[in-house]
């Protein structure tokens, strides 16, 4: 049963205990839920295009463990030709929902990541993480599990380390060892696609010394275990969620919650990492590589659609696309930079001893740098050509465009070519704005972490002063040139 169909999916979704919260409200069913039922929507499409023979390629493949046909997002990626299905099932998902599928994306990276540091904790450890994670991906994969990763933490103070801050839970700890598994509690935040996941992987937020060895912990749970409370975050556009008919735009969604853990018990076969801190290091090194390379096919496969949604909008106003070619032109040169950065930094990476293919780290951070500005201009180019009905907000309501009195004449007064109807228009442009100023937007800017946070790597991993003397040997100077010392107070 590797290969699952949308029906099995959403009955297993169905079938998990209530501990969603959203807007005050205890959400029963996530499927049906407007508030969550797009983010549901989004993933099903991931199952749907499993089991169709045209997209099959894309979203599944064989398991390296068994040799049977599983969902792409169970594998493990063990070559530069895996990791690159990555970043296609990527820009694929990006252009088959608008928006982010987060629990066929970061769990996906969190057990990959995992295979390559518990390979090298039994190595030096004599530990058996990778044996219990091998058992657990062999479940994952048999049940074509939908799995979402969580590494950001709360956090607390930033000035201080978790065991110095007020709140010991704002980070995601180790509370009690017990012979049969551990007790955490804490607090992970901003976590994408949980709402429509069947599992959690929880990493270290970060490398931690001696003292904060506690927080050094791994390990996957149901998202519906006893002691996790889960609490999804408002959004700009969380109303357009409950609206009628264009209005809402698109069927799908995305949010990030927040996950509130609270003695909550995981047994040793779902612990995968219990303060070995020593490790956590790799962990932050090996995620942010190969999570930050594929990234910028996610940005690439949205930016696909707001072209698109840039000659529905050029052509609904009654107006040629050929006109626009230059925008759409540096639209496609902004997409196909994020994804090709991304594919340069798989393909500059190497084969880890676990098996596990590591992206290049100075390359996939470089390329979170460029996500986190293009987009913005990708953007900015399908407002430009969308007009005012796109990004002033200034557009009637789906229920005034259909009201049995007032609708008829703001119709006439939205319809704009003589080709199309206003319905065509009114759809394209809350398209448009839904990918630019809505819930269409993916975390751009902090999503897949800071881009502050990758100019310090790509700053760690550039030799400044092996340049410098290369530099000053190619033009002959033979002085030691160095910065002047700071000036004295």
């Amino acid at each position: 049963m590797a290969i699952i169909a949308r029906e099995q999916y959403l009955k297993s979704i169905r079938a998990m205990r209530p501990n969603v919260w959203r807007n005050g409200e205890l959400i029963e069913d996530l499927t049906t839920h407007p508030a969550t039922k797009g983010i549901i929507e989004s993933t099903a499409r991931a199952y749907d295009a499993s089991n169709d023979p045209e997209t099959a390629t894309i979203c599944t493949t064989t398991s390296k463990l068994t040799g049977e046909p599983i969902h792409r997002w169970n594998s493990l990626m063990q070559s530069l030709e895996d990791i690159i299905a990555n970043s296609n099932f990527k820009r694929f998902s990006y252009r088959n929902t608008g928006t982010c599928t987060g629990a066929t994306c970061v769990g996906w990276n969190a057990q990959n990541v995992m295979w390559a540091v518990t390979y090298e904790m039994d190595k030096d450890l004599g530990t058996n993480y990778q044996e219990r994670l091998k058992n657990w991906l062999l479940k994952s994969q048999e049940n074509g599990w939908a799995v979402a990763g969580a590494l950001t933490d709360a956090k607390g103070d930033r000035s201080m380390s978790p065991s110095q801050t007020e709140n010991p839970d704002s980070n995601v700890r180790v509370k009690e060892v017990r012979p049969d598994g551990i007790v955490v509690s804490g607090v992970k935040a901003m976590i994408c696609g949980v709402e429509a996941a069947n599992e959690i992987f929880i990493l270290p937020g970060s490398a931690y010394k001696d003292p904060d060895a506690d927080y050094a912990v791994a390990f996957v749970v149901p998202r519906d275990i006893e002691g996790l409370t889960i609490v999804g975050c408002r959004k700009p556009s969380d109303s357009r969620e409950f609206e009628e008919g264009w209005d809402k735009a698109v069927e799908t969604g995305t949010n990030s919650v927040y996950l509130i853990f609270e003695d909550v018990f995981v047994p040793n076969e779902r612990v995968f990492m219990c303060r070995e801190n020593k490790y956590t290091g790799k962990v932050i090194t090996y995620f942010t590589a190969n999570y930050r390379a594929p990234i910028g096919a996610c940005v690439a496969g949205q930016g696909d659609i707001m072209i698109g949604a840039s000659v529905l909008m050029a052509r609904a106003n009654g107006l040629s696309v050929k006109p626009f070619y230059d925008k759409i032109i540096q639209m496609a040169i902004n997409n196909e930079t994020t994804y090709c950065m991304g594919i340069g930094a798989m393909a500059c990476g190497y084969k880890h001893p676990s098996g596990i293919w590591i992206s290049n780290s100075k390359l996939a951070h470089a390329n979170k740098v460029h996500v986190a500005t293009l987009p913005y201009e990708t953007k900015r180019l399908c407002q430009e050509i969308g007009g005012g009905i796109v990004e002033t907000g200034c557009f009637p309501s789906y229920k005034d465009l259909t009201h049995p009195e007032i609708g008829p004449k703001l119709m006439k007064a939205v319809k704009a070519s003589v080709n199309y109807s206003a319905e065509t228009r009114a759809r394209a442009a809350r398209l448009s704005e839904w990918l630019t100023v809505g819930a269409g937007i993916p975390g751009c800017m902090h999503g897949g972490g800071s881009p502050d946070g990758a100019r310090m790597v790509v700053r760690a991993n550039t030799p400044i002063e092996e340049f410098a003397k290369q530099a000053a040997k190619l033009c002959g100077i033979t002085e030691d040139v160095v910065d002047p010392a700071p000036k004295k107070k």
